[in-house]
């Protein structure tokens, strides 16, 4: 009987450089959004993999690598409409790669599920993969970088100057990066599709929560106190 691991090993290395290369081929300048994203999502994903042996691999892999295929801006009029952007582009250039067509819908509805703007519910374990492995690259240390790197890219303050935590006003993270984590980074945990992304996004979320902390006493002054 042939060896089905050994027969997706195979196939991982043989796309992964080539759907690496799609990726770089659409690349912009958004340094949160590059192809060490992309990798990091991957390997996050591949983690994952271990735990879910009915998910198909190289569906995965594909949504890991394409999903941001076109990438606008947060504050883009169009920034709900990028992931099914992404998939009708993923969808072109993996046909004229030759991608198995069986497995088309499955990429292009993962990359169409992966986005938090988006709001599509994954409906397939390879979705919920690649969704819960996008979203825990927003998470702990790189993620930090990551919403601070988006921040400066929008023009947005570090933080409010009087309430960097937002006790008195509701928080704004267009206006002040800190707030972010807030606003979005600290509902990620209860999103997660799966066992493995929930215990790694509530992790990582301690981390940024206690960042948060440190950064407020240090902005008011009051971090020897």
């Amino acid at each position: 009987m042939p060896d089905q691991t050994a027969a997706s090993d195979d196939l991982i290395e043989q796309w992964r450089p080539r759907l690496a290369a799609i990726a770089a081929a659409e690349a912009g300048e958004d340094g949160a959004h590059d192809l060490n994203h992309l990798h990091r999502v991957w390997s996050a994903a591949r983690a994952m993999l271990h735990a879910h042996p009915e998910a198909d691999a190289l569906t995965v892999l594909a949504a890991c690598y394409l999903h941001d295929l076109v990438n606008l801006p947060k504050n883009h009029p169009q920034r709900e409409r990028a992931s099914t952007m992404a998939a009708e582009l993923a969808r072109e250039r993996l046909l004229a790669a030759a991608f198995p067509a069986a497995r088309l819908d499955s990429v292009a509805h993962a990359i169409e599920a992966h986005s938090f703007s988006a709001g599509i519910a994954p409906r397939t374990i390879e979705a919920r993969i690649v969704q819960d492995a996008d979203r825990l690259d927003a998470l702990g240390p790189i993620g930090l970088a990551r919403l601070f790197y988006t921040a400066g890219r929008m023009g947005s303050a570090l933080a409010h100057a009087d309430d960097p935590l937002a006790r008195a006003r509701r928080p704004d993270d267009r206006a002040y990066a800190l707030d972010h984590i807030d606003v979005k980074l600290a509902t990620l945990p209860a999103s997660m599709q799966t066992a493995a992304g929930r215990r790694l996004a509530d992790e990582r979320l301690a981390w940024l929560k206690d960042f948060q902390r440190r950064f407020a006493a240090d902005w008011l002054g009051s971090a020897s106190e």
